[in-house]
């Protein structure tokens, strides 16, 4: 119980955070050091779930709503306020969307995502998309992407309080350090999914027939 309610608390404060960007300098500064608690609450879930040994195919799935909802409001947000294109969004949410479908037939077939009942069958589909591995390397991929672009707005408020310190070549630096990990963690977001269609494709293309009944 404990781990669900750390899992909904993330997505109040992530709301709360985008509220907190779009205000003022010190403002900005708060919004991005609680997306980084956002993201450690992320890992601290789990670690609680597993401590109190409460972990369940439910919390699991809650869990990865909460990713989801997290993610997918961070992009929506930094796309909004004009950092990137659209398109990029509209990917990571109909990507979001198309796996939470194929996990929610495997959990009414009694499978799960990840650990032992996992509907992924070959050891690298496991490896790529279920694996702590990988999901910590995306996750994290993911948490720098954020962060990084809160410092950004940090810098364009800065700038607009007049801070003689930050040039125009750092801001513009940063702005394009920014948008390479944004494209770099889409393409991983791109190529994690692949092998969860291609691994799953015998729950979406199977065919159910009603049973026979004799008379």
């Amino acid at each position: 119980m404990g781990a669900n309610i750390i899992t909904l608390g993330r997505i109040v404060l992530v709301f709360l955070s985008m509220w907190m960007f779009t205000l003022g300098f010190y403002w900005r500064i708060s919004a991005t050091l609680l997306t980084a608690i956002i993201i450690y609450l992320d890992a601290l879930d789990g670690i609680v779930a597993r401590k109190l040994g409460t972990a369940s195919d439910f919390g699991a799935l809650l869990d990865i709503a909460g990713d989801r909802i997290v993610e997918c409001a961070y992009w929506i947000f930094f796309a909004w306020y004009g950092l990137f294109s659209f398109w990029i969004p509209i990917v990571v949410v109909a990507r979001g969307f198309m796996t939470d479908l194929i996990r929610s037939v495997a959990f009414a077939k009694g499978q799960t995502p990840f650990g032992k009942k996992t509907h992924l069958r070959s050891q690298l589909a496991r490896f790529l998309c279920a694996s702590r591995f990988s999901r910590a390397v995306y996750g994290v991929t993911k948490a720098v992407v954020f962060i990084w672009l809160g410092f950004f707005l940090i810098l364009e408020a800065a700038m607009k309080r007049g801070f003689p310190h930050i040039g125009r070549v750092y801001y513009k630096l940063t702005y394009d350090i920014g948008m390479a990990l944004v494209y770099v963690t889409v393409i991983m977001c791109i190529l994690r999914a692949i092998p969860i269609f291609w691994e799953s494709r015998h729950l979406l293309l199977a065919k159910e027939y009603p049973s026979k009944v004799d008379n």
